[in-house]
């Protein structure tokens, strides 16, 4: 018997509390997690940040991962790039009637698992099941709250000439993944999301050096997108080396078949990081001692002029603009 998601799960009642006790509170236990009508948290020792996010992705399972272990990711990820230890997640659930109670299970597993994984615990949550057609399956909407480590304070306002711009891996994946899972250019490709949780990453390069000017993930637009939003934030400009920027080569096939830029594909394990140019080969191999960021690479500077533009050096070593993004950003993932 296939177990669907009902209106009365979604009312209040005792089949509401059965849905969360089973699928939620079973998953997510932890002394922090109860029944009233709040948590009860002890501060961080200093500056905080908080951080929430929608996530709506279609399909809400795919190559890597599954909307719940991105909805973990994707807030721990933010928390992380203001250099921020993630200690605390809220998490709300809006169900479509009829959503199998088998998948609902699975994403719950994939949240607890990457919660555990970065050692961030859920402390509070919602749930509300929405008439047939009025949801697409299921959303999530995740706030997190993590502390600041002493001494790190990265912000896109302050990328510098001469600094030094570092991606911890090949860029585009997730977005290719996304194209390919919904299947509307019977393309087949071998490409699997970079969906990860990211703070061991940038905990790692907070023990390398706190000068670190900015740290950003590059989900929706990509690395194009954020590079730009920092040029302008920064008022300076950007040179890239392409034969220095990582593209998984299944990835780069696919661009190529449907005329895409790989820097304007979304990632969800990707991290932008600008900062001196004397601290990026120590950043560099910190980085690809961890399980995340392995390929991460040097892929261009910050430079003085063009400021608010991004400059791509090619392979044949002349330059060209890159585009700036306009309009719908394919595939949209959120």
């Amino acid at each position: 018997m296939n177990e669907q998601v009902t209106l009365a799960m979604g009312a209040g009642g005792r089949q509401t509390a059965k849905l969360i006790e089973e699928v939620f509170a079973a998953r997510f236990d932890s002394p922090l997690l109860t029944a009233d009508d709040a948590a009860v948290l002890d501060p961080p020792r200093g500056k905080m940040a908080m951080s929430t996010d929608g996530f709506i992705v279609s399909p809400s399972f795919f190559a890597g991962g599954n909307i719940g272990k991105l909805s973990i990711c994707g807030t721990v990820n933010d928390l992380a790039c203001m250099g921020a230890r993630p200690l605390y997640l809220t998490c709300g659930f809006v169900i479509e009637e009829g959503y199998p109670l088998d998948k609902l299970r699975q994403i719950a597993d994939a949240m607890a698992a990457t919660a555990a994984e970065v050692g961030v615990t859920l402390v509070a949550g919602d749930t509300k099941v929405a008439g047939k057609g009025q949801v697409d399956g299921v959303f999530i909407t995740t706030t997190g709250v993590g502390e600041i480590v002493e001494g790190a304070s990265p912000a896109g306002a302050k990328a510098c000439p001469g600094d030094a711009i570092i991606v911890t891996g090949d860029v585009g994946r997730h977005g290719c993944t996304i194209l390919l899972e919904r299947d509307d250019f019977g393309i087949e490709a071998d490409v699997t999301s970079d969906c990860a949780p990211l703070w061991g990453s940038v905990e790692a390069m907070l023990a390398t050096t706190k000068d670190i000017h900015v740290i950003r993930d590059a989900t929706r637009g990509g690395v194009g997108t954020v590079l730009y939003e920092i040029a302008s934030q920064s008022g300076v400009g950007v040179r890239l080396d392409a034969a220095s920027v990582p593209v998984d080569p299944a990835v780069g096939g696919v661009c190529r078949m449907l005329g895409l830029e790989p820097l304007y594909l979304a990632c969800e394990g990707r991290l932008v990081v600008i900062a001196p140019k004397q601290e990026a080969p120590a950043l560099v191999e910190a980085l690809r001692a961890c399980p995340y960021s392995q390929g991460a690479a040097v892929i261009g500077e910050i430079i003085d002029e063009r400021p608010g533009w991004v400059v791509m050096r090619t392979e044949i070593g002349s330059e060209t603009l890159l585009p700036q993004p306009t309009g719908e950003l394919l595939p949209r993932i959120c």
